[in-house]
């Protein structure tokens, strides 16, 4: 088995590097290289130096996460997406899932409900444009409706932002011709015919 032959710390001096048989081993945060005692001519089989090395990654994995989870609210989706992009082993995810709820960034009602005022104040997006987002997103239908009920969305007003935009494109158009290419426009934003109808 393998025996620590020394440590070294490294130029972030919140982590140490091990070395195996006078060879570097891994490198380990300072918080858990002193609650794992790990100590010169220590030996370690190769589960234990796979779980070390584990428990290692978690504290910098971690840093990385929150700056990516505090940018903006991100949904659990959007987490597991990241865990997927960025390689992270699954026996990691559940303890970083776990972090992110306890520090409340993890929440995907919250989030719903910021993404709605988001989309709605700054982007004028249609109630059948955010919902879909929303799934894409990965939060569940229930959620999505429960948001909705506590929003009120005006889409009649949204419509004609959103069309006061592109009006001069269209204004030396026959009515007919730029009453159809307005209805086309807001179809395509999402909006229904109802709500075109009032509008044009």
């Amino acid at each position: 088995m393998p025996i620590i032959t020394s440590f070294k710390q490294q130029k972030n001096k919140n982590r140490v590097n091990v070395y195996l048989d006078d060879k570097f081993g891994f490198g380990i945060d300072l918080d858990n290289f002193v609650l794992l005692h790990l100590k010169i001519n220590q030996e370690l089989t190769e589960s234990e130096i796979e779980e070390v090395v584990k428990k290692s990654r978690i504290p910098k994995t971690l840093d990385k996460l929150l700056r990516f989870a505090m940018v903006r609210p991100r949904s659990e989706k959007e987490i597991t997406d990241y865990f997927r992009r960025k390689q992270i082993h699954e026996s990691m995810h559940d303890k970083l899932l776990e972090k992110l709820r306890h520090l409340e960034l993890l929440d995907d009602a919250k989030f719903a409900k910021w993404w709605i005022d988001q989309r709605i104040q700054f982007k004028n997006k249609s109630k059948r444009v955010i919902q879909m987002e929303l799934k894409q997103k990965g939060i569940d239908k229930d959620i999505i409706d429960d948001a909705f009920e506590d929003t009120v969305v005006d889409e009649e007003k949204m419509a004609k932002e959103v069309l006061s935009k592109k009006l001069y494109k269209w204004q030396n158009l026959e009515p007919r011709e730029r009453k159809q290419k307005m209805s086309q426009y807001l179809a395509g934003k999402g909006f229904s015919w109802e709500v075109i109808e009032k509008v044009i």
